[in-house]
């Protein structure tokens, strides 16, 4: 189902009443109805937080050129990745444990996923299992994987995946070991759940949320249940992510591999070169290094040292359309988003997850017919002011040519 710009504006939102019409909207109201720690756990990142702001900060200082007097009445967002066509530009992006911010939020973001016709990744450490949300998202869902706990646990996720149907595997490659969070070390949150006196009354004070969720069951990394009494340790090094790993898991699996968490040029020119499919760059949304640069400023350059049909995914500091759309102009070629739809879904559920995407979807509609654009495709460093730009793209500003996005 293509949507066309004109469309997306005038489309009826079928009864569904929310207050969320921006990220911030949604990050306000998951704040006021989410537990503590549980909020803090979706918005927490390392050290002092300051990577997480820049993320987002960055994307402020992004300007982009109008131009006007063009036809741009019938736009499309459809978007060819890996062979497949999408209706959007972007996706959501693997997250641990999002039955936290509401209980049924595996199954919201896969059938919502399925619907609309993007890709939603299910993370190793994620609420829901394998089977589970493949059956919800059928073949728009992505598997992560985290090598973990031993290389024989995590090879036995790869091929759950295989044998369930998942064809596109990203590889996180960024958490050799979990960073500290001082937010939950605060609040007190460790998984396994454990309640003491101050989560008792952060859970009291938040009634709906507690009483839904202990209703369905106190959310846990379901994948690693088993009966030989082995558990999920969210603190266990993830270091056997290695290159030789690597080399090991592109022999096994067939399908579509992606390598996330990528920030520098030379390790992306390596993960090329080891046979993935794709560079996943992103700095874990601010959640490992606190002194790392804004993953957007990191595209350019991963970019130029990448060539410009290899496919590149982004993640990290994206709230709106119009970011979505200068993270393409910067040279990825799809994006993906994560706590603006974890907040959403924590503020309103289901419907404030289709408010959220709907807000994304205007926004990054209106910003192409302000650009004069009607396809993805013709989103290039052209779009971006001058200031921003490097000189080669100021260089090529009156040819014709548009960079080529892979298929």
């Amino acid at each position: 189902m293509e949507r066309e710009g004109r469309g997306i504006s005038e489309r009826p939102r079928k009864g569904l009443r929310t207050r969320i019409f921006d990220a911030g909207d949604a990050r306000a109201l998951a704040q006021r109805r989410l537990p503590r720690l549980v909020f803090d756990f979706i918005e927490g990142a390392a050290g002092r937080e300051t990577a997480a702001q820049r993320n987002c900060r960055r994307f402020d200082d992004i300007l982009m050129q109008p131009k006007v007097m063009l036809d741009v009445g019938e736009r499309s967002l459809k978007t060819e990745l890996f062979g497949h066509s999408y209706d959007l530009p972007f996706g959501v992006a693997p997250m641990g444990m999002c039955a936290l911010s509401c209980p049924r939020a595996d199954r919201f973001l896969g059938v919502t996923a399925r619907q609309r016709n993007i890709p939603v990744c299910l993370s190793s450490a994620g609420s829901s299992t394998i089977e589970e949300m493949f059956g919800w998202g059928d073949r728009n869902t992505w598997f992560q994987l985290y090598v973990s706990q031993s290389i024989e646990q995590s090879m036995a996720l790869v091929e759950r995946a295989r044998v369930t149907g998942y064809d596109t595997l990203i590889l996180t490659v960024d958490v050799p070991q979990v960073s500290r969070r001082t937010r939950d070390l605060r609040n007190g949150f460790v998984m396994p759940f454990v309640m003491g006196p101050r989560q008792f009354v952060d859970l009291a004070l938040h009634p709906r949320w507690s009483l839904e969720t202990l209703a369905r069951g106190i959310p846990r990394p379901k994948n690693f249940d088993a009966p030989n009494g082995v558990t999920f340790d969210r603190h266990a090094s993830r270091a056997g992510a290695n290159w030789s790993f690597l080399d090991h898991l592109r022999q096994v699996w067939k399908g579509t591999l992606i390598v996330k968490g990528i920030t520098s040029p030379s390790d992306a020119m390596r993960v090329r070169a080891a046979g993935a499919d794709a560079v996943y760059v992103s700095n874990h949304g601010g959640r490992q290094l606190d002194s790392v640069p804004a993953s957007v400023d990191l595209l350019p350059p991963i970019r130029a040292a990448v060539g410009p049909s290899f496919p590149l995914l982004f993640d990290s500091g994206v709230r709106s359309g119009e970011d979505v759309l200068k993270a393409l102009a910067l040279g990825a070629d799809f994006v993906m988003m994560g706590r603006p739809f974890l907040h959403a879904l924590g503020a309103e559920g289901r419907e404030g997850l289709e408010a959220m995407i709907d807000a994304v979807i205007e926004d990054l509609s209106t910003g192409m017919a302000q650009l004069g654009l009607t396809k993805i495709s013709e989103i290039s460093e052209q779009c971006l002011w001058r200031g921003n730009r490097p000189n080669q793209a100021i260089a090529e500003e009156n040819t014709p040519h548009l960079k080529a996005r892979s298929a």
